[in-house]
């Protein structure tokens, strides 16, 4: 005769044998899922008719990229130029979809908001119909391609505090006296998103009197809202040294366009005349930089574990 005990026995016995295959079930469909996954990270950038330009961007992809392929999350690397040149944004993603990707992480390579990024990039991907966008593509014959991989966009630099980090160390370099020099930061601007642009001057500036003690500063412009004009350049030098003796200029730019630090800024400092004298200037740029590199990383394999992590709760 059976006991009591026994059917409990045979009970949890059955009820183990229920639930192991179940658990096992649900844990190999989650690690499937998260092998179904192919991810791409796209560079992308301005573009430029600049060879040295380019290659900063290049390089920087080059330097991020064993450090992404060995999260074991992020299986491609590539780098796409907006506008000028190849390769450009639908010529990678067309790679990538020849390849089977399913996803593709977009990390930005521009400071803040601007019509490039907010509209441009969304526009070429298929993922917004701006018409202004649509009207610029056509003329510049920039080629729109809505990818088959899913598209995830990153926040731009301003993110995070890389770009002030950044501003900080050149200024550091050019400084000798930091209680008699201003800081004059030169960038691109963007018409549209001037305050933006503006306050992101402002925040660099600050950042770098509170942490090396340049206490004066003022910013121009070198791109569309200058009209690509020395002019901007020359107002801005000269609006520090009316308050100190000397002007650290530091180009607020992605990378090294003879156009920009040479020519722009280079003219903007010597129409300035018998205060040339009185300018600290290296026509450098923000890449490369470490600092910049490990923000690529991280925010790259931030978006790639979130994929994964949402194809494996879609499995369960």
């Amino acid at each position: 005769m059976n006991t009591p005990r026994h059917f409990l026995f045979v009970a949890a016995v059955v009820l183990t044998a229920l639930l192991i295959p179940t658990s096992c079930n649900t844990e190999s469909r989650s690690q499937h899922a998260a092998k179904s996954k192919k991810t791409g990270v796209l560079l992308v950038n301005h573009g430029s008719h600049s060879p040295t330009w380019r290659q900063a961007l290049l390089d920087l992809e080059t330097a991020v990229k064993d450090s992404l392929l060995n999260t074991g999350l992020i299986q491609g690397t590539r780098t796409a130029y907006m506008e000028y040149t190849e390769p450009s944004i639908a010529t990678q993603l067309k790679a990538f979809d020849a390849e089977g990707y399913t996803d593709v992480i977009i990390v930005p390579i521009f400071l803040t908001v601007s019509s490039h990024s907010f509209d441009d990039i969304p526009t070429i991907i298929g993922q917004k119909e701006d018409p202004q966008s649509l009207e610029t593509l056509k003329i510049e014959k920039i080629e729109r391609y809505t990818p088959k991989a899913q598209i995830h966009i990153t926040p731009l630099l301003d993110f995070t505090d890389v770009l002030k980090k950044n501003i900080l160390r050149r200024a550091k370099a050019l400084s000798k006296n930091p209680s008699e020099e201003g800081l004059v930061l030169i960038a691109y601007g963007d018409e549209t998103y001037m305050k933006e642009w503006t306050n992101l001057m402002h925040a660099v500036g600050s950042y770098v009197k509170e942490n090396a003690g340049i206490d004066a500063y003022s910013y121009g412009w070198c791109g569309h809202v200058a009209r690509y004009n020395p002019d901007s350049t020359t107002v801005a030098i000269n609006r520090v040294l009316k308050l100190k003796k000397q002007a650290l200029v530091i180009p607020v730019l992605v990378a090294h366009d003879e156009m920009f630090q040479v020519k722009i800024i280079g003219d903007g400092i010597n129409k300035t005349g018998k205060n040339k004298a009185r300018i600290s200037y290296i026509p450098d740029s923000i890449l490369p930089d470490p600092v910049v590199e490990h923000w690529v990383i991280n925010i790259a394999t931030e978006f790639a574990h979130k994929i994964q992590q949402n194809e494996v709760a879609l499995a369960q």
